[in-house]
C-alpha cells in the first residue's frame, strides 16, 4: 500500500474499533463511571497501571481495585488513614501487590497535595512536541515519598528507553478529544498531537506488517519511529490509529 491506500485503511479500521461499543470490552470502562474530573484520572492511572496481562481480569481487578477505594478513588486519596490502606494489602494483579497498591495512593497523595495533582504534573513537564520527558518526570515525582524499591517498576521511564506503553495509554485516555466519546479528553492543557501511540506487542506487531515500523524492539526508539509515521497521517491526531493497530492485532489477528 502507498502511504494514501495505508491512511484509508487504517481511518477505516479507527471507524470500526474507536466506536462506543468498545468501552464494554476495554478497562477504559472503569474511568467511564465517574463523574469528577480527579475521580476520572486517578481511576484511569491506577487501571492503566494494572493493565497487563487478561484484558477480563484487568477489568476485573480495575473494578475490584475502586471499590476498596469506596468508589471514591478521590476523597479516599486524600482523606484515608494509615489504617484504611489495611484496605489494600491482599489486593494482587500479577505482580501488583498490597504494598504497591498502598504505595501508589500515598503517592497519589502527594502529587495532588504537593504538586496540583496529575494533569499539573504531565502538563508542567511537556515540551513542543513530546509527553515522553513529562513521563520522566512524572516518575520522579511520584516515588518522592517513602517506598520499597520495587514498586518502581509498575512506573516505566522513557529517558531509560521504555515505551511506557500504559502510561501512554492513560495519556490518550486523558487528552485525546475523541468525538466517538471513547477517550476521556478531560485534560485541556496538553495538546492530543503530542501524543504516542501505546506502543506493545499486538500494536508493533501490526506497525511492521503495514511497514509503519522497522525497529524490531517495542522500546522508546521504536515508539519515536511509530509516533513520527503516524503523525504524518494525522499530526493532529496521531494516536486515534491505536485503536486502528490494537483491534487489527487482538480482534483480527492480523
Amino acid at each position: 500500500m502507498d502511504i494514501f491506500e495505508l491512511k484509508d485503511f487504517l481511518e477505516e479500521k479507527v471507524a470500526l474499533y474507536n466506536h462506543p461499543h468498545f468501552i464494554d470490552s476495554d478497562p477504559i470502562q472503569i474511568p467511564h463511571r465517574y463523574q469528577l474530573k480527579e475521580d476520572i484520572e486517578i481511576s484511569g492511572f491506577l487501571v492503566a497501571t494494572i493493565s497487563w496481562g487478561n484484558r477480563k481480569m484487568i477489568i476485573k481487578n480495575g473494578i475490584h481495585f475502586m471499590e476498596l477505594l469506596g468508589n471514591s478513588p478521590y476523597d479516599f486519596v486524600m482523606h484515608h488513614h494509615e489504617r484504611d490502606l489495611k484496605k489494600l494489602e491482599h489486593f494482587v494483579h500479577r505482580t501488583f501487590n498490597g504494598t504497591d497498591g498502598k504505595t501508589f495512593i500515598k503517592g497519589l497523595q502527594n502529587l495532588y497535595s504537593i504538586h496540583g495533582g496529575l494533569e499539573t504534573v504531565f502538563s508542567q513537564n511537556q515540551t513542543d512536541n513530546s509527553l515522553q520527558p513529562a513521563i520522566s518526570q512524572f516518575k520522579k515525582a511520584f516515588f518522592e515519598i517513602s517506598h520499597e524499591l520495587r514498586t518502581q517498576k509498575h512506573i516505566s521511564d522513557p529517558m531509560q528507553n521504555s515505551a511506557a506503553k500504559r502510561l501512554n495509554m492513560f495519556l490518550r485516555w486523558m487528552v485525546r478529544q475523541d468525538p466517538a466519546g471513547v477517550d476521556l479528553g478531560i485534560w485541556k492543557s496538553i495538546a492530543p498531537a503530542k501524543l504516542s501511540c501505546p506502543l506493545d506487542v499486538h500494536s508493533g506487531n501490526v506497525a511492521r506488517k503495514l511497514g509503519l515500523l522497522t525497529r524490531k524492539q517495542n522500546d522508546a526508539k521504536a515508539l519515536v519511529e511509530l509516533d513520527t509515521q503516524l503523525r504524518l497521517l494525522d499530526p493532529n491526531d496521531p494516536v486515534k490509529y491505536d485503536f486502528a493497530l490494537f483491534g487489527l492485532g487482538v480482534f483480527e489477528g492480523f
